[in-house]
């Protein structure tokens, strides 16, 4: 099972990716990084990252239908049916994949890609096993 610097560096093989990070949902604090920032530098692209996980896994518009409570397993605004994210520019994909229970780990990983060279379709399968088997030690 791969650590967090292992799990970055197979995102990075994916292709056209630029950058990576693992990242605390909660406090927005990278707990790794590889490749290039896609804002000003690591620790800003992570908190503003954080941020925007903090919304989409905490509002009430994005929980399945039967999850929205902490009586259900959902969390507050149903979180439980939140699996990735994919915010698209002119340039490249950014995509945010929650690992394990978005409650309880509170953790995803940040994906960059060039938008000429990356594929979301198979980043997205790749990142959703990473996530499966990552292993914080």
């Amino acid at each position: 099972m791969p650590r967090i610097d292992e799990c970055l560096l197979e995102a990075m093989t994916l292709p056209g990716a630029r950058g990576a990070a693992v990242v605390d949902r909660t406090s927005g604090l990278a707990l790794g990084t590889i490749g290039e920032p896609a804002g000003e530098d690591h620790e800003t692209t992570a908190a503003e990252t954080a941020e925007l996980a903090r919304v989409a896994a905490e509002h009430p518009a994005f929980a399945a239908p039967g999850t929205g409570g902490l009586e259900d397993g959902g969390g507050a605004g149903g979180t439980a049916s939140v699996e990735d994210l994919i915010v698209t520019t002119r340039t490249g994909y950014h995509l945010l994949r929650f690992v394990g229970r978005v409650l309880d780990d509170g953790l995803f990983v940040h994906l960059w890609l060039d938008r000429g060279g990356g594929n979301i379709a198979l980043a997205r399968i790749r990142l959703r096993h990473l996530a499966e088997r990552l292993v914080l030690a």
